[in-house]
């Protein structure tokens, strides 16, 4: 496994982060299939090393995963866009986005302030602690999805996208 996350490092670190994650069995799966051998790491690995194409094999595997990203991406916005401008829609259905973010925001800033100003017992403390945990999570990603993720993100997209029209 070691030896295969060290040649994927480089070339496809998605895939590289899939193969050591819990989806580990679906990225050997997908390198099987591009290179043409056994389901087995052991193939796998033997086949990565042996194509002088390899290098760009894992390329085609990392922009495929990339595009789904990006597809998906787009599927959710213009789902919410158009929820949003449908004359059609109830009012709920074009409020309930924003309103979930915002109570997220909002719960996240209160239990801070419960953090910070009231005197907590320890047994709850721990509990608020994880709960306020999980909702920072929550937080990022709505800001994610509203304000863009990072500018590695988006300087990766852009590289991404050029290579993909360069290819064409």
């Amino acid at each position: 496994m070691n030896e295969l996350l060290k040649l994927l490092k480089n070339s496809a670190p998605a895939i590289a982060t899939a193969l050591a994650g819990p989806l580990g069995g679906l990225a050997v799966s997908a390198l099987a299939t591009k290179f043409g051998v056994a389901d087995e790491l052991e193939a796998v690995t033997a086949a990565i090393k042996a194509d002088p194409e390899a290098t760009i094999k894992l390329q085609e595997l990392e922009q495929a995963r990339f595009q789904a990203v990006l597809a998906d991406k787009a599927s959710a916005r213009a789902r919410e866009v158009a929820i949003t401008n449908s004359a059609n829609a109830p009012l709920l259905n074009k409020i309930v986005t924003p309103a979930l973010a915002l109570g997220v925001v909002g719960l996240s800033f209160a239990l801070f302030a419960v953090l910070i100003f009231v005197e907590v017992k320890t047994e709850a403390k721990d509990i608020l602690i994880y709960i306020l945990g999980v909702l920072s999570a929550a937080v990022t990603q709505i800001l994610s999805y509203y304000f863009g993720s990072s500018q590695g993100s988006k300087d990766k997209e852009e590289k991404l996208s050029s290579f993909m029209s360069n290819r064409e």
